[in-house]
Parts: C-alpha cells; structure tokens; sequence
C-alpha cells in the first residue's frame, strides 16, 4: 500500500497544552474540542503523533474498500476471534429502539456500511469485476484485510456495524445497512454508495479496518475529494462529509483512547481521496473509517476486544449525532 500526501499542509509547530485547551473552547467545532484536550492532557498510551487537525491529505491504493489491504487473507476457515460475533450473545448489545417519533435523531436516516462481505473469498471472478466510479473503473469489491490469526475485516466490521445501529436506533434514528452478510458476495462499490442516495441520508459511514505493515498503528477517518468525472460530482457533500469526518475522528478518540494513525494524514486522522467509489457516487453526507491496523499486533488486540468494539461503536455514534444535531 502507498499514499501519496503531497495535499497535505505544513505541520504547525506544537503548541502547549493551555494553549490547545484554550484553542478548543474558542476554535474548534463540536467534539474536535474534545480531541485537542485529550492531545494536550498527554495522548493516550497508543502512540501516534500529536497535532491539530490539517485540511486535509490526500492518497491512493488500489482496492476501493479496505485501502489499506493487501490482497486476499486467510477466508473464513481461518482462526476466528475469541468474541461472539454481533448477531448474539453478550458481545453484542440488543437492537432495543424507542417508541416511534422519539429520540433526538427521530426522522434522521442513516446508512451504515460494514466493509466487505466474508462471502468474497469464495467469489473473486465476481468481485474483481469492474465497475464505473466516475474517476476511473475499479473491482467491484475486495476481501478486505485480516489479522495474523485469521481474524477478517469483514467479521469486524459486521459486529461494529450492528453495536452502531442499535446506538444511533436508540437515540431514534432510522437505520439502515447496505448489507448483513446475508448475500453471497458483495455489493459492489457503486450499489453500495446507491443504497446511501436511495435512501436519502443524512449521513453514511462505511468501516473498515486497514492491512498496513506493522507499527503502522492508529485509526484514520477518510473524506472525499472534489470530484466532478463522468458520474460522480462530490460538490455537493464535501464540506457536510468534512464536518461529519471530523466529528467521529474526534469522538472515536474520547471513547476509544486510540491515537490517530501514526503512518498518514499529518497526525490529524483525517485523510482526503478521489479514488474511491463508495465517496465518488455518493450524492449524501459520506466517511471512511478505517478503526486500526489488523497486520499490527497492539492494533489487532484492541480490534478483537469486544469491549473495544462497543467504544468504538460508541465514538462513531457519538459523531454521527452531533452532526446530525448540529
């Protein structure tokens, strides 16, 4: 994998740590405020560099969802994680939702959108067809990434899908996922972005977990580039999906106590592309989220804790409501 950051801007110079509570308060928007306290009260034990957030980077690699993956891993024979998958059992909390109307995010719609299918290892001639995503064409999907155990990202990404949706249900939204690994394979990048503009969103997030090299470490949230090529034209959403972007980066800090991503995006944890589709087409509100590092030992360890799983759920939710209360 390889990123190309020559849009990202100069680091500023570090402030001190009364200087970044005080430019929280007065400068910064939302929960970002909560991220520059938590940088100035030390960071959290992950690592991973300080600093505030950055108008953005840019990067390519090439497979849609799951950037940072590698290629085909280990399918789903491999060695599964100790945790019950989200479907059940007490890793998962119930899907409880409030009575109809009420809730702070009633008549708000979102489209939560878990990265892969584990369906996909066994249907590569169909997931390496190629779609349109306006820029270029690309493979309809990927395998996505997984831990040296065997843990994938498709597992991970459906039980963070469900902990989200019973969230944001509770708080009265209406939710929906592009998908519950209830097909074989897929969907493609360009269905998964339609599912999105279908349903009228008011905000889409798509997880993922990233297959960087080891002591690449951290979470980073990716947002769209402005794109107008072909069918896609992202004028539209890419200041909303930056305020959305940066609301769940800051959020999933204070809930999660991960650091952002120590190998891209300036130490900010946001990362600006042109080169996926599932951003490109999409016409509503749209992130990224790539919440850790399988191929990294201390990464992988927090992304196959169950309770890990619940805070990053939480970080995310807590995101998405602020933007969507804003």
């Amino acid at each position: 994998m390889s990123y190309d950051e020559s849009h990202l801007p100069a680091r500023r110079r570090p402030l001190s740590r009364l200087t970044l509570v005080i430019a929280a308060a007065a400068l910064v928007p939302g929960a970002f405020a909560g991220w520059l306290i938590w940088q100035a009260a030390g960071g959290s034990d992950d690592g991973g560099p300080a600093g505030l957030p950055a108008q953005g980077s840019s990067a390519s690699a090439s497979a849609d969802p799951s950037p940072g993956s590698s290629g085909p891993g280990p399918g789903p024979s491999g060695t599964r994680s100790p945790s019950k998958p989200a479907s059940g059992g007490d890793a998962a909390p119930g899907d409880a939702r409030p009575a109809p109307g009420d809730g702070p995010l009633a008549g708000r719609t979102v489209v939560i959108d878990p990265g892969h299918n584990p369906g996909n290892f066994k249907h590569t001639a169909e997931i390496n067809k190629l779609v349109d995503i306006g820029t270029n064409r690309k493979e309809c999907d990927t395998t996505g990434t997984s831990g040296n155990s065997g843990y994938t990202e498709a597992e991970f990404t459906a039980d963070v899908s469900q902990r989200l949706r019973t969230l944001l249900r509770k708080e009265g939204a209406t939710v929906k996922l592009t998908h519950e690994n209830d097909r074989a394979w897929g969907p493609c990048v360009d269905e998964r972005a339609e599912i999105g503009n279908k349903a009228g969103a008011d905000a889409v997030i798509s997880i993922h977990a990233d297959g960087s090299a080891a002591g690449n470490r951290g979470f980073h949230v990716i947002l769209p580039a402005l794109v107008k090529s072909g069918g896609a034209d992202t004028s539209k959403i890419v200041t909303p999906s930056r305020d959305l972007g940066e609301r769940v980066a800051g959020n999933f800090v204070r809930t999660t106590g991960s650091a952002p991503s120590n190998y891209l995006g300036g130490g900010t944890g946001l990362d600006v592309r042109d080169d996926l589709g599932g951003l490109n087409l999409s016409t509503v509100p749209k992130v990224f989220i790539e919440c850790g590092n399988m191929r990294d030992s201390k990464d992988i360890a927090l992304l196959t804790s169950a309770d890990w799983r619940q805070k990053a759920a939480q970080g995310m939710a807590d995101g998405i409501s602020g933007f969507l209360k804003r």
